[in-house]
């Protein structure tokens, strides 16, 4: 064999072997998840500039179906063949997760000083001292409303809550329009696009949610009852047959035109930007009175984990403070816009109706639905009851008063606050 001949001969295997070594420092991360909707959004944006800035970390989205993802992660859990990353539902869901040892401590991970206690709280223990989950992304509620409509009637944005239901007025004497779609026969868009939209007002968001866990107000007291006062008032505005109108009901009755205002969520974002034939904007609920300090309910909805039993955590660690940076909060915010990023980073928002909701959080104070925290684990249910309650209140089948009490005295047959 020729020197020339060996010479290449070891080089190639010199090459070889460095491609191997190379190869076998690969870490691949899973991701376990309820999103199946977005998956073209990781595989096609968030991994690949993730693997590009991260050369030897391979990350693969696997996704469940929504309703089967608490039971199918569980059943991984529980076997030990659950993936790296686990994508976390906020609060007592994911507390649980926590509480068996199936979430890691991330309370020193590199990158969480870029959330708010508030951003945290979904994915913290009660005491605030462990978090558990890196903040991904919240909702906001408000008001959408339809711009054509509101410029041939000649309305302005209300600020107010007189403004607003002088608003609500002229729409309804005109008659072109329903002034507002919202129904009651579903029961949680009652609650969740009501009283928990305006309700921060109210209860002055974080103040009054607080307290109530700690059991220094009750549902019965003023500005908990209060709330249920304005809702009650809604009645006359949403149109005949709003009893039996179905959350579906109330976004087609909105997208197709025939109504001038629609409590919302953020979420609708999309869906409405692809079926609405007219302008659209926005506006935070209108406060008390003018000067108020206005509060919005910005409520966190996904969170990711560490899974404790990963072969590849220090991979998976260096994800999460991607996940927990800037750059990942605005590809993500803007991939699924009114799913908002909760990193301290202010996020330009492209959609122009996304970028309206979370220029909200600018001049108002965000919290989070009153219910979600601690206060829903008993029976019953006071987050479902909430939902039962304020149907009947815009129903007009229960007073604002009798409702109030019925909820606190469901959660007094349960829930005592720690002192």
């Amino acid at each position: 064999m020729s020197n020339r001949l060996l010479t290449g001969l070891l080089m190639a295997s010199s090459i070889l072997g460095s491609a191997g070594i190379a190869l076998a420092q690969d870490k691949t991360l899973t991701i376990e998840s309820w999103r199946n909707d977005d998956l073209a959004i990781w595989q096609e944006k968030l991994i690949p500039a993730f693997e590009k800035a991260n050369p030897g970390i391979k990350v693969t989205f696997s996704p469940s179906a929504p309703t089967e993802y608490n039971a199918a992660l569980n059943a991984k859990l529980d076997a030990g063949s659950a993936g790296d990353l686990i994508t976390c539902r906020p609060f007592d869901a994911s507390l649980e997760l926590f509480k068996k040892g199936h979430l890691a401590d991330l309370t020193s991970l590199k990158g969480m000083e870029n959330f708010s206690d508030v951003a945290k709280s979904a994915w913290q223990t009660d005491d605030g001292k462990a978090s558990f989950c890196v903040p991904m992304a919240s909702v906001i509620h408000g008001f959408i409303y339809n711009k054509d409509a509101f410029e041939k009637l000649g309305i302005a944005v209300p600020a107010t809550e007189d403004e607003f239901f002088a608003a609500l007025d002229k729409i309804k004497a005109d008659g072109t329009y329903i002034p507002m779609a919202m129904g009651t026969k579903d029961l949680w868009e009652a609650a969740t696009m009501g009283y928990q939209n305006i309700g921060p007002n109210y209860w002055k968001g974080e103040e009054g949610r607080l307290a109530l866990i700690k059991g220094d107000q009750k549902l019965t007291d003023a500005d908990w009852v209060a709330p249920y006062a304005t809702l009650a008032k809604w009645k006359p505005y949403l149109g005949d047959g709003f009893e039996a109108q179905t959350y579906p009901d109330s976004q087609n009755l909105f997208t197709l035109g025939r109504a001038a205002i629609y409590p919302a969520g953020s979420w609708e974002i999309a869906t409405f930007n692809t079926q609405a034939q007219f302008k659209m904007g926005a506006f935070p609920p209108p406060v008390r009175k003018a000067g108020d300090t206005c509060y919005i309910s910005d409520h966190n909805d996904i969170g990711i984990g560490l899974n404790p039993k990963s072969a590849n955590a220090e991979a998976a660690k260096t994800f999460l403070t991607w996940v927990a940076s800037p750059e990942f909060a605005s590809i993500y915010a803007n991939a699924l816009p009114g799913f908002f990023s909760l990193n301290s980073a202010a996020v330009k928002m492209e959609d122009p109706l996304a970028q309206e909701f979370v220029s909200w959080r600018e001049k108002c104070k965000p919290t989070i639905r009153s219910t979600y925290q601690v206060l829903s684990r008993g029976t019953p249910n006071l987050e479902n009851e909430t939902w039962v309650k304020s149907a009947n209140v815009i129903n007009g089948t229960e007073t604002p008063e009798a409702a109030s009490a019925e909820l606190q005295k469901g959660l007094d047959s349960w829930y005592k606050p720690a002192k």
